[in-house]
């Protein structure tokens, strides 16, 4: 992948969509005293820089006699969505594989960007039963398997956002920090490709899932790592093993600058980004504001910094959940289990030891058989974490037995 090559793979993208916009956030660089830029591919056609990499894929493979072979990916999100309108931009054929398990919205909208042109196969309940199927049917029909981020092609589509990135900033600027989510690696891959020789090699922070730190591991280990499991929450970056392609070109980068991002923190961004800003993020989206919200803010005042925001596929039916992860990060609501006398009164002495802002969100007996006490979960909600220490001493001081389960993760999924 030579600038040139970038520079031609932008300029002929041109034909499918106008360049996203790189924007100086008033919000978060009053709040971290830098000027903090957000490249806003969540404003592509289709909500995510995905059809990018996937648009240079087909100009090149049409180039080279493919258009008169069907087309097969294997996605249940924003790369099948890249891959149908290109598709129809193309006006070739093109066959999505899903799991089974794939959300009726991420088909319904992959249906409508490649309407006329591709057709949708719901195979498997896992996705590498589904990457199977498509494999097999590239090999019957020989067609083209157009792979999410390991490819050449890929990588230098992707590659493009840093183009466009150096086209908007205001002449002269070169950022200082460039903050980059990493999934499967291929936007990291080509962003710091491009900027080689632009940004210093530490300028580059890439911001990971804590429950799927791919590029984390394999730059501990020296090489390709794949992960035994990963956290499916942020869908868009949970990826068991980061491309071959994608890690040599990121393995000279220390694991210093690979950020682990904790879910429920993803989450406080998405709801700030919601409500202060009105920008709708999916959780791979919010990585790379995640990140910055964790570093060192005098380490960074003053600074010129680049964040790309990858996409903006967020389903609102996951709304309740982001809110519930992102109050307890904030440490405004605990679940506790509570061992509560089984007396008249008992319930109203309780009562007495919540404080004027503790309000309770959830209420249940758990176990109605004991004689002379019961287990009750309760969820508290309140304004600020401090009240917590408060109404914790007031347990201790009352002789009530309890257990704060708000971050035990087994308990907390069999009950809350």
């Amino acid at each position: 992948m030579t600038k040139h090559d970038v520079e031609g793979a932008e300029e002929a993208m041109r034909s499918l969509f106008p360049a996203t916009p790189l924007q100086l956030n008033d919000h978060l660089s009053a709040r971290y005293g830098a000027d903090i830029w957000l490249k806003r591919e969540d404003l592509s056609p289709v909500r995510s820089y995905k059809i990018r990499g996937a648009f240079n894929f087909f100009r090149k493979a049409i180039a080279e006699g493919a258009g008169d072979k069907t087309f097969v990916c294997a996605s249940a999100g924003n790369h099948a969505q890249g891959f149908a309108f290109v598709c129809r931009h193309f006006g070739v054929p093109g066959v999505v594989f899903m799991p089974v398990t794939t959300p009726q919205q991420k088909i319904d909208k992959t249906r409508m960007f490649g309407a006329g042109f591709i057709t949708i196969e719901l195979i498997g309940d896992f996705f590498d039963q589904c990457y199977q199927a498509a494999r097999d049917r590239v090999e019957a029909i020989g067609g083209v398997m157009v792979p999410p981020f390991d490819h050449a092609d890929i990588i230098e589509g992707q590659a493009t956002v840093a183009a466009e990135i150096m086209q908007q900033l205001p002449e002269g600027v070169v950022p200082d920090l460039v903050v980059l989510p990493v999934g499967g690696g291929g936007l990291a891959a080509g962003i710091t490709g491009f900027l080689d020789g632009v940004v210093l090699q530490s300028g580059f922070v890439f911001a990971e899932p804590a429950g799927a730190p791919s590029l984390h591991r394999s730059l501990e280990a020296g090489q390709v790592v794949t992960l035994p499991k990963v956290d499916n929450f942020v869908d868009g970056a949970a990826v068991a093993r980061i491309g071959d392609l994608n890690f040599a070109a990121l393995k000279d980068f220390s694991v210093d600058q690979v950020r682990l991002m904790p879910e429920n923190a993803i989450c406080v961004t998405i709801q700030e980004m919601l409500n202060v800003e009105g920008v709708v993020l999916e959780p791979a989206g919010a990585l790379s504001l995640t990140a910055i919200a964790a570093m060192d803010r005098e380490a960074i005042k003053g600074k010129t910094i680049v964040a790309v925001v990858s996409g903006g596929n967020f389903d609102f039916e996951r709304l309740p959940d982001v809110k519930e992860r992102a109050m307890r990060h904030a440490g405004l609501k605990k679940y506790f289990i509570l061992r509560l006398a089984q007396r008249p009164g008992a319930l109203r002495d309780f009562l007495n030891l919540l404080g004027p802002h503790d309000d309770i969100a959830r209420f249940e007996y758990l176990k109605k058989s004991a004689r002379n006490f019961g287990s009750i979960l309760i969820g508290i909600e309140t304004t600020t974490p401090e009240n917590f220490t408060t109404l914790v001493a007031n347990f201790e001081s009352a002789g009530m037995g309890f257990e704060d389960i708000t971050e035990n993760e087994i308990l907390a999924n069999l009950i809350i």
